[in-house]
């Protein structure tokens, strides 16, 4: 299956809401296993404007994955400094557990080094064990840095306190 990790552009953001948020929210997420739908309520994960934003932000790119002229998964990348923030990483609910997530963390570590960038960094819920796990599994550590969850109607609210762990890797 051909595979390829493409820059988004404007024109891609209608799909690219679709695709995150039925990964991340609402009761098609939960066809997959990387999703926030029990911890936080809200339809969405994010909008138009917002990943427009992020897309036309200096120094970074929302990555896409295209199988087969499908999307399939995208990873929003951050350069700060010699760093690199990994934030967002989506795949199809549909699709998860084939491979993807990991060929968009290999594809997300490689524009960093490309850019420069000595480690990745990211935010991760810490009451999402599943998921802290697959990242450490793939050389990333947990370090002794937390965030607290903002208190923003945009990332929806939670259902129980949250905070965010900070994982790392040096590349």
């Amino acid at each position: 299956m051909t595979t390829s990790f493409e820059k988004s552009s404007e024109e891609d953001i209608p799909k690219l809401v679709q695709l995150i948020n039925s990964a991340f929210r609402g009761e098609s997420a939960k066809k997959g296993w990387t999703h926030e739908a029990d911890l936080i309520e809200g339809p969405v994960r994010i909008d138009e404007p917002s990943l427009k934003q992020m897309i036309n932000k200096e120094d970074a790119v929302v990555l896409k994955c295209v199988q087969q002229d499908h999307l399939t998964g995208c990873v929003y990348l951050e350069k700060q400094g010699n760093k690199m923030y990994l934030g967002m990483l989506t795949v199809s609910p549909l699709l998860q557990g084939m491979g993807i997530g990991k060929k968009l963390l290999h594809a997300s570590e490689e524009w960093a080094t490309k850019v420069g960038c000595s480690s990745i960094f990211m935010n991760v819920i810490s009451d999402r064990a599943e998921i802290i796990d697959w990242y450490v599994r793939h050389g990333y550590r947990i370090t002794d840095e937390t965030k607290p969850f903002p208190d923003d109607e945009r990332f929806g609210k939670p259902v129980k306190p949250l905070e965010f762990i900070i994982l790392r890797k040096e590349i």
